[in-house]
């Protein structure tokens, strides 16, 4: 397995180069518009499937995004990894606080990452981080160092809540057979500090609109006799949380999962720099959840976040208008044992009782996703930890994450087995951000220690 490392060497410059040719297409799932570019990046992924040494790669139909899906099966008595990723990526709105292009690739040195780090919407999420699995397959098989099966689910709508995967699991149940997920859409605690991630929060998104009068109003005319929808929005708002920061939706925090203080020891031991986080952030103070660490407030703790607001007039120059309608769109990061769906539903109870008259409001839920913890006795914990230490000197720190991967709870149900969550992002990497980029190192690590995660887990499933 030493010649990984020569591997990588010997082809990096093409790893690069094909990464930068996948980053190129503008796949949001967001944006009907890009529904030929989403179709676009499904065929270049089967494409490279098929090259890095599957048998079989094809792009299947669902009622929504395609899904990719790639076998390389060598033996049915042996171990079979699912690997799950998605190609489809955020949008990057707002384009003028792009340092590059976002479509437009390109590798820049910077603090962090000196060997340089590709700047582009989805590098680190997920295109790069998927990607690093096809090109550890092509190493393994062209290597014949592949010792069991494996297969591959990439999916197109991840970043609108993986609406119909249920349904591809579902209908493709059989084929998607195997023993363990492995998942690269994570990160880890720094460079030097390889980290698994073991809990996941969930998900419940929604939009919310409020409408006053039936038209825009001259300001002078009706402003303090009419409601004004974005005043009441965002008093509405404002509501939804106490002095201290925590959410006053009734019955909300009703099936939080509460640590031990054994457990919350534990997660303090991380290695975490208050300053440095504020440093990276370019804040004077951090802000949340009265009780809480930092830590804590972004990993075990749900919260509420609005995401976007609107209404009214924002071109340039002024207009006095009441606005008619108002718009937020609010996303809720949920903890075990938290429902995304009873959540969305208190949510759109409470706001609809809290609006006064003079106003009409409705609340459209989007998407959502149930939290995740996985255990970190299993075989595929086990190996993952092995394969860190093969490649990093070190063993790695179990981590929960503030994220959501939507669909990971599904996983376990559906096809009843474990998901190891291998990430090798940074929280610097700005995901979901302008000037969203992967490290060049980050990326070559990953595609380093994922066929040691093969080694090892088939050795421990003898």
């Amino acid at each position: 397995m030493n010649t990984i490392k020569d591997y990588i060497g010997e082809h990096k410059e093409r790893f690069l180069d094909e990464l930068k040719e996948l980053l190129k297409i503008p796949s949001i799932s967001a944006d009907p518009a890009y529904k030929s570019d989403m179709l676009k990046t499904a065929e270049a992924v089967k494409e490279r499937l098929m090259e890095a040494g599957c048998d079989l790669a094809e792009v299947c139909s669902t009622p929504g995004q395609p899904v990719v899906y790639g076998e390389k099966i060598i033996n049915k008595d042996l171990p079979t990894v699912l690997v799950y990723g998605h190609y489809d990526v955020q949008p990057p709105d707002p384009l003028d606080l792009w340092d590059s292009p976002p479509f437009e690739p390109v590798i820049k040195e910077t603090k962090i990452h000196p060997e340089g780090a590709i700047f582009a919407r989805g590098a680190c999420d997920d295109k790069g981080q998927m990607y690093m699995h096809v090109k550890a397959l092509e190493y393994m098989t062209k290597n014949d160092e592949l010792p069991c099966n494996v297969k591959f689910m990439i999916e197109g709508e991840e970043e609108v809540g993986s609406e119909h995967l249920d349904w591809f699991i579902k209908e493709y149940k059989d084929r998607l057979a195997n023993d363990v997920i492995l998942i690269s859409d994570t990160g880890m605690i720094a460079k030097d500090v390889p980290s698994i991630t073991t809990g996941l929060r969930g998900l419940s998104y929604v939009e919310v609109e409020v409408t006053g009068a039936n038209r825009d109003l001259h300001s002078g005319l009706y402003g303090g006799a009419v409601a004004n929808p974005l005043n009441v929005l965002s008093k509405m708002i404002g509501s939804l949380t106490d002095e201290n920061n925590h959410i006053t939706i009734p019955g909300f925090y009703d099936k939080v999962e509460q640590l031990s203080n054994e457990e919350r020891e534990k997660m303090a031991e991380a290695p975490f720099s208050l300053d440095e986080y504020r440093e990276k952030l370019d804040i004077d103070a951090v802000y949340g959840e009265e009780g809480y660490s930092t830590l804590e407030r972004g990993s075990i703790r749900p919260t509420l976040d609005v995401n976007g607001m609107w209404g009214g007039y924002i071109g340039e120059g002024a207009k006095t208008v009441l606005p008619s309608k108002a718009y937020a769109k609010i996303s809720m990061r949920l903890v075990p044992d938290q429902d995304w769906k009873e959540i969305t539903e208190l949510f759109k109870n409470h706001f609809e009782s809290i609006a006064p008259k003079g106003v009409r409001v409705k609340v459209k839920p989007h998407h959502g996703g149930f939290p995740y913890v996985t255990p970190i006795d299993t075989t595929g914990y086990q190996a993952a930890s092995k394969a860190y230490e093969a490649t990093f000197g070190k063993t790695p720190i179990p981590q929960r994450s503030g994220g959501s991967i939507p669909i990971v709870s599904l996983f376990e149900k559906e096809l009843e087995s474990k998901i190891i969550l291998m990430g090798f992002g940074l929280d610097t990497d700005a995901i979901h951000s302008p000037n969203e980029n992967f490290g060049v190192w980050n990326y070559f690590k990953g595609i380093e220690t994922i066929p040691w995660f093969y080694k090892y887990f088939t050795k421990l499933s003898e």
